[in-house]
């Protein structure tokens, strides 16, 4: 069991949450949130012992082990797949790198010998016999072929590093789990193979997502990191954003009562406190007045941008037709003889899947004319505009313009006093509208070019991984505004619930070129119930 005591995180003058007491119990899943820079990564090094909190303390049971998720992808680089997995036991891999030098030594002794007893007894007691055999049945589970597992860490591609890391984590059975966004960069199967590891893992997991779909699946308590506290609600994501929106609710309306009666007290005090025969009680009323306490609405750190897709026009019955649409770049065939067509006047969110992700964003790219394909044909209908968002939108801001004149730009309204109202909305308000384009967060770029797609009005939308960088606040905004959307879109991402809510069609590209295309939730494509 995994306990906080008192525990207060300061930096200079700014708490980041005072006298955390938590009790971590095994067999559950806690899922921290919290908005962007509340401390949710800070809590994890505290709890992992590589931060020292302020005040309080962090304890455990002694023999109890914490294994965690390295986010220095390069870490490895000069060791062997099998090894880096291993080494989520540190004990274990410092006994069996102990191990091999006494055996390796020319002289060994008897001293020699009575130490590599000890070492041989420990390593049996961690099941070290196995660990090689653990490890690589980990990586094959993970989509790691075994011709890789004895090859060097820095001769792996990015996406292969990543579950290498994730499979040192949860090497070993250990008794506390801390996770820290597992889920970025990985496939939906794995993601699908994390989510039921963590559902079936006895011990103890703590986990930061911005991941609803996998935070609802697998927790089954919730850590609310805000207003300089941390508490802990039993129930998985949805539970807790229900019962939260639901509470703020009920003050603001206990709130209004208490007003409409702090009203009505002030009036009969103004109409007959000056009256002999009501004076007594007038007096009453105002006493009961001076009780009336209204009760105080935390302002709550999360910030909702508001994303609300509007098309100046809605389409005709003619709005996109693909034929036999190949490309070819860098003498790799990415899509072969694609063809599909989109109809009727609206209501089109079409999700694209595809087994080579990069096969979605060159279609993307054709769509929106920064490429042209090799073959095929696209055609557009005469009522249809659209607006682009690119997975890789660094282009967009390589000058030095403040954000405001950035956007300025794309507006059809160029009245500073109407593009600063606008950004204020999507959280630059003040000084914020002011930064220079060239040093936004990737969040703050991607808030961006969804400002700019909501002032082109266009009918059609092509979305390119649009939630990446984003909180779980402005993802839930953007969830909302794309389910809104009256007009026709075409996108993909890796946020499950997004994809669920707001798709009504799947296409899905196959390598060989072959195209799926139904009309079905995700859910339903997926075969999950």
């Amino acid at each position: 069991m995994l306990q906080t005591t008192g525990v207060s995180v300061r930096f200079g003058k700014r708490v980041l949450y005072e006298d955390v007491n938590i009790k971590f119990n095994k067999g559950c899943c806690y899922g921290i949130i919290g908005a962007n820079g509340t401390g949710k990564s800070t809590f994890l090094k505290v709890l992992s012992g590589e931060l020292e909190p302020s005040k309080g303390e962090v304890s455990k049971e002694k023999q109890e082990r914490i294994s965690v998720l390295n986010q220095n992808h390069f870490a490895f680089e000069e060791y062997t797949v099998i090894d880096t997995v291993i080494m989520g036991n540190k004990e274990l891999y410092s006994i069996k790198e102990e191990k091999d030098k006494i055996y390796a030594k020319p002289d060994f002794n008897e001293e020699d010998g009575m130490r590599a007893a000890k070492l041989e007894e420990r390593f049996a007691e961690l099941d070290g016999w196995n660990a090689e055999s653990d490890a690589e049945s980990l990586l094959n589970d993970l989509g790691i072929s075994p011709e890789k597992h004895y090859k060097l860490m820095s001769d792996l591609e990015a996406k292969d590093k990543v579950k290498v890391l994730l499979a040192q984590a949860l090497f070993g059975n250990p008794d506390i789990l801390l996770l820290d966004e597992p889920t970025n960069d990985l496939d939906l199967k794995t993601i699908s193979w994390l989510e039921e590891f963590l559902i079936n893992f006895e011990n103890t997991v703590i986990v930061v997502s911005h991941d609803r779909y996998f935070l609802n699946k697998v927790c089954t308590h919730i850590c609310d990191v805000d207003f300089g506290e941390i508490k802990v609600y039993p129930g998985n994501y949805d539970f807790w954003y229900e019962s939260s929106q639901l509470i703020q609710k009920q003050m603001r309306e206990q709130n209004k009562k208490k007003e409409e009666k702090i009203k009505e007290l002030q009036d009969f005090i103004a109409r007959f406190s000056a009256n002999a025969s009501k004076s007594k009680q007038a007096t009453s009323r105002k006493k009961s007045l001076e009780k009336i306490q209204l009760d105080e609405i935390k302002p709550s750190a999360r910030k909702y941008p508001y994303i609300d897709f509007k098309p100046d026009r809605l389409p005709g019955n003619e709005i996109l037709e693909i034929k036999n649409i190949s490309k070819t770049i860098n003498g790799e065939k990415i899509l072969d003889n694609v063809s599909f067509k989109v109809k009727d006047k609206d209501n089109n969110e079409i999700a694209v899947l595809a087994e080579n992700e990069n096969a979605i964003t060159v279609l993307f790219k054709i769509l929106s004319g920064e490429l042209e394909p090799d073959e095929g044909e696209i055609k557009w209908g005469t009522t249809i505009t659209t607006s682009y968002f690119p997975k890789d939108n660094n282009y967009l801001f390589s000058g030095t313009e403040s954000i405001t004149d950035w956007l300025r730009q794309y507006s059809k309204d160029p009245d500073e006093t109407y593009v600063r109202s606008f950004l204020g909305r999507m959280l630059f308000s003040g000084e914020e509208a002011l930064k220079s384009v060239n040093v936004l967060s990737g969040g703050e770029k991607v808030r961006c070019v969804l400002s700019k797609i909501m002032l082109s009005g266009a009918n059609f939308l092509i979305l390119d991984e649009p939630t990446n960088h984003l909180d779980m606040e402005s993802i839930t905004a953007l969830n909302e505004g794309m389910k809104k959307f009256q007009g026709n879109m075409i996108f993909t991402s890796h946020d499950h619930q997004l994809t669920q809510t707001v798709a009504n069609r799947i296409i899905d590209i196959k390598e060989d070129g072959n195209v799926i295309d139904r009309e079905i939730t995700y859910n339903e494509y997926l075969g999950i119930e």
